[in-house]
């Protein structure tokens, strides 16, 4: 498989084929991709809600300004945030370091007071836009795997995060939704899939230093 030629392959999908869906397999392979996204410190401030009912796609429509690809799609990712990041998470993380690599304490304490600390000295804001941020390198990633697995994506900014918060009850799991990701079969009619690409020339973006 061609990396670059894969890359060129994949489209922000305008139009889903709604009678084309992923398969379990297919999903798996983007809930493992999730998981394994790097993070900032190794923690991990997000969650992804998977949506796959088709009475709940569409009832999220109007909240994404009517764009369809939301019901049409196989699937719909919800990335989301906690709420806040606190002392027990880093915690929670180092406690799992421990358990899984057998790590003695003595060597994870000093990482771990630190760690503490640092996201103590943040404010709310501040962690709040540290764990979006995480978010947006899960998205990446999430859309370079779809592309090596010819899954078609689209991802999107534009919804109202409140009323998908609510629909989909994600305050009462201490989360907040900051991105959505449709994922499914593109349409054989979407215009937009024979578009080439508009980017600039590499010379533009890129700057290599001798």
């Amino acid at each position: 498989m061609d990396t670059i030629e894969q890359l060129r392959w994949r489209y922000a999908t305008k139009k889903f084929d709604k009678n084309k869906k992923l398969s379990k397999l297919k999903i798996d392979t983007l809930k493992e991709a999730f998981n394994l996204t790097a993070m900032s410190f190794g923690l991990q401030p997000i969650s992804m809600v998977v949506v796959s009912n088709n009475k709940l796609k569409e009832s999220l429509v109007p909240y994404a300004y009517n764009q369809k690809q939301v019901s049409d799609a196989s699937h719909l990712l919800v990335i989301c945030i906690q709420s806040d990041v606190n002392e027990e998470d880093v915690n929670k993380h180092f406690d799992n370091v421990k358990m899984i690599r057998n790590t003695p304490e003595t060597i994870l304490e000093p990482y771990r007071k630190n760690l503490i600390k640092t996201i103590q000295k943040m404010s709310v804001e501040e962690r709040k836009i540290w764990s979006i941020n995480q978010a947006y390198i899960a998205l990446g990633n999430l859309m370079t795997v779809c592309a090596f697995e010819e899954i078609d994506s689209c991802p999107m900014e534009g919804f109202i995060s409140e009323k998908y918060d609510e629909i989909l009850n994600l305050r009462g799991m201490g989360l907040k939704s900051v991105l959505l990701l449709p994922v499914g079969y593109r349409a054989e009619d979407d215009m937009f899939a024979s578009f080439k690409k508009v980017r600039k020339s590499l010379d533009k973006t890129i700057i290599e230093l001798n």
